[in-house]
């Protein structure tokens, strides 16, 4: 691939978005690869946790600016196993995958870049880290979910400072706010993640799956009942898998 490097060890893939001269941005083809990779990781029997970073000395600055125009329809002209790939679809995979996963942000992440870092379960922040939302700036509405990710993560007082009113968060500001876990110092930053990534890596691949759905689906149960009903079946299915009392 050109755009998404991978390295395996320790059932952990760190999984590395490069496009140095545009500093990891988003393209077509880099989304693409994304998605393919994803595909893969998910199927494989040796990897049970994702940590994504970008090729130094950024995260991603965000979409190619030769995508924005599609970006207003939310659509890129390019053909991939028969269907029109989205920009959205890039960080969108790296949502919706069944895998722990862990931004490992070395520098800027801009906009949808911002947006591919959100969509890991967890940040970890170099001291080098920026976040800035950046679509307003530019003219553009924020897409792919900007809005109810970062909400999410840092509730609705920071996520309007940071989307409405442009404020740039760095990586010690980012522990401070919840938007990235902690802090760390750049040249300490992907082995934090991957030894956090491996504890993650550990545990059974279907029961950390069933896991990270139940927190999907936490904010939008219909009340504590339904919760606990929900992790009550999904417990006892763990019961039947012969995992209990296993250290891991």
């Amino acid at each position: 691939m050109d755009h998404v490097r991978v390295e395996e060890g320790d059932g952990v893939a760190l999984m590395t978005i490069v496009d140095e001269k545009r500093r990891n941005a988003m393209s077509a083809a880099m989304v693409g690869e994304i998605v393919e990779t994803f595909d893969a990781l998910e199927a494989s029997d040796t990897v049970g946790a994702v940590v994504l970073t970008g090729a130094p000395p950024a995260f991603c600055s965000g979409a190619d600016v030769a995508n924005l125009g599609a970006l207003a329809e939310q659509r890129v002209a390019q053909e991939r196993r028969g269907s029109i790939v989205s920009v959205y679809d890039g960080f969108l995979r790296v949502l919706r995958s069944s895998l722990p996963t862990i931004a490992a942000v070395n520098g800027p992440a801009i906009g949808a870049g911002m947006n591919l870092a959100l969509a890991c379960d967890v940040r970890l922040a170099g001291t080098s880290a920026r976040l800035e939302a950046r679509f307003l700036r530019i003219g553009l509405h924020p897409g792919g979910g900007h809005a109810w990710m970062l909400e999410r993560a840092v509730g609705p007082q920071a996520a309007a400072a940071i989307m409405l009113f442009g404020e740039p968060i760095d990586g010690a500001r980012a522990a401070e706010i919840g938007l990235a876990w902690r802090t760390v110092p750049d040249d300490e930053l992907l082995d934090a993640a991957r030894e956090m990534a491996a504890r993650a890596a550990r545990v059974p691949k279907p029961l950390s799956a069933a896991a990270k759905q139940t927190l999907r689906e936490a904010p939008w149960q219909p009340d504590f009942d339904a919760a606990i009903a929900t992790e009550v079946e999904r417990q006892t299915w763990s019961l039947g898998q012969g995992w209990f009392q296993r250290p891991v």
